[in-house]
Formats: structure tokens, sequence, C-alpha cells
């Protein structure tokens, strides 16, 4: 049914859950910097707070705030600055 995923020493928790069309997570992330890794397409929308995020390839940080989205390859790595706690809403494809 629910999957919980714990990353980053619990700084970084997320629900796993499927929808109509694929597998999705609902998440938090506390202050702090990140990386991560894709294994299939990942489309992201901020629910809360901000994510400053460099994306693969890319030279600049870019900030994503509550009702933006951007998406990652699968197999790419990309960073995630967070400055205050923020929510998200992660797509699998």
């Amino acid at each position: 049914m629910f999957q919980v995923n714990d990353y980053f020493g619990g700084d970084v928790k997320s629900i796993g859950f499927q929808t109509v069309d694929g597998p999705a997570t609902i998440g938090v992330m506390a202050q702090g910097d990140y990386e991560f890794g894709t294994s299939s397409m990942e489309i992201m929308k901020v629910i809360t707070g901000k994510l400053i995020v460099k994306l693969p390839d890319a030279k600049d940080w870019k900030d994503y705030k509550p009702g933006e989205v951007f998406s990652v390859a699968a197999g790419k790595k990309f960073q995630v600055k967070v400055e205050a706690d923020s929510s998200y809403l992660c797509l699998y494809r």
C-alpha cells in the first residue's frame, strides 16, 4: 500500500504510493544540501517552502517555489539546497 522512505539520516522522508499514472512520493526535506540520483524520469512539484536545484548539466542553480515543477531524466544526478523545511510531490515515469 504505502512505503515509507527515510534518507540522509532522516532529513528527507517520503511516503510512496501508486497513482493511476504510475508511482509517486510525497515528502519533506529539512534544511540542508542533498544529491539525488534517478532510476526513472522524475517530475518534482514543490508544495511548500523552496527548493534550490542544480539540474544535470546546468551551470546555475534555480529556485523552485510552491506550485513550480522541474523534471530530471532517468540515470541522472541532481543537487538540492533547502533553506527551510519544504515539501514536494514526485511523480516517476
